[in-house]
C-alpha cells in the first residue's frame, strides 16, 4: 500500500512537471529572440518562477518578462559597481548578512530608519544592487517585486511600531495570499516570536540588533571589501552570458 501511494506521488510529481516544462516552452516560444539575448533571466528556472508569480498565465509572464527584460536592457543593473553607491550604505541600512538562514537563503536586512541620503534615484540604485547581489548569494536551485518575482522567502517587521501591525492587517487583503503569508511581525520580548526567530535562524550568527547573539555591528569598510570581491564575480558573470 505504501509502496503504491510513493509510486502514485511520482508519477503525480512527474506529470506536474511535464505540465510546467511545456507551459517554460510556451512562453519561451512566445517571446522569441528575446530570450537568447538574456539567458539567465529566460532560463527555465526564472521563467518558472514568472509563471508562479502570473499563476501560469503564459500571456501574462510574457508580459512581465518583457517589461523586465526591457528594464534590465536599459537599467543594467549588473553594472552598478559598490564605489557607485557605497555612500548609500554607510549607516548600514540596507546591507547582506554574511550567514544564510537555516534553508540556505540569503538574508538581507532592511533597517530603514537609517535613512541618510535623499535622492530617490540614488536609493532605487542601492536597492537594485543589494537585491542583484542578494540573488547572486543565492545557493544553486534558489534561484517578489515585478522584476525579481517569487524571490521572497520570508519578511520579518523586528519590533516595529504596533500601529504597523494594525496598518497591515487594513493592507493584507489586498496582496495576494502567498505573499502575505511571508510577512511577519517579531518582537523581542514575545516567546513565541523568539522561537520563531529561533527555527529561522543560527541565534550565534544572528546580530543582537535582531534578538541574535552576535554582538558585531555593521562595518562599511569591512563589507565594502565583500562587496568588492562579489562585483567582481558578478562581472564575470556577466560577460560570459
Amino acid at each position: 500500500m505504501a509502496s503504491d501511494k510513493l509510486q502514485s506521488s511520482v508519477v503525480d510529481k512527474t506529470s506536474q512537471n511535464d505540465e510546467q516544462q511545456v507551459k517554460v516552452n510556451k512562453v519561451r516560444e512566445m517571446i522569441g529572440s528575446t530570450a537568447n539575448e538574456l539567458p539567465t533571466l529566460f532560463s527555465d528556472a526564472s521563467i518558472l518562477r514568472y509563471l508562479r508569480a502570473r499563476k501560469w498565465n503564459t500571456k501574462k509572464t510574457c508580459q512581465m518578462l518583457r517589461e523586465t527584460a526591457k528594464w534590465r536592457m536599459e537599467y543594467k543593473p549588473e553594472q552598478i559597481c559598490w564605489d557607485e553607491i557605497a555612500h548609500e550604505a554607510e549607516t548600514g541600512k540596507t546591507y547582506r548578512s554574511n550567514y544564510p538562514d537555516k534553508y540556505g537563503r540569503t538574508v538581507l536586512v532592511m533597517r530603514p530608519g537609517l535613512q541618510n541620503t535623499y535622492s530617490t534615484s540614488g536609493q532605487m540604485k542601492f536597492l537594485v544592487y543589494c537585491m542583484e547581489n542578494a540573488i547572486m548569494n543565492l545557493p544553486p536551485g534558489e534561484e517578489q517585486m515585478d522584476h525579481y518575482p517569487e524571490r521572497l522567502g520570508q519578511a520579518i517587521l523586528y519590533n516595529p511600531p504596533k500601529i504597523f501591525e494594525s496598518f497591515w492587517m487594513l493592507v493584507k487583503p489586498y496582496f495576494e495570499a502567498r505573499t502575505s503569508s511571508k510577512i511577519k511581525f517579531v518582537y523581542s520580548n514575545d516567546p513565541e516570536s523568539q522561537k520563531f526567530m529561533e527555527g529561522l535562524f543560527d541565534m550565534e550568527k544572528l546580530e543582537s540588533a535582531l534578538g541574535g547573539q552576535n554582538p558585531k555591528v555593521f562595518d562599511c569598510k569591512e563589507y565594502g571589501e565583500t562587496m568588492r570581491e562579489d562585483d567582481k564575480k558578478i562581472h564575470s558573470i556577466s560577460s560570459v552570458q
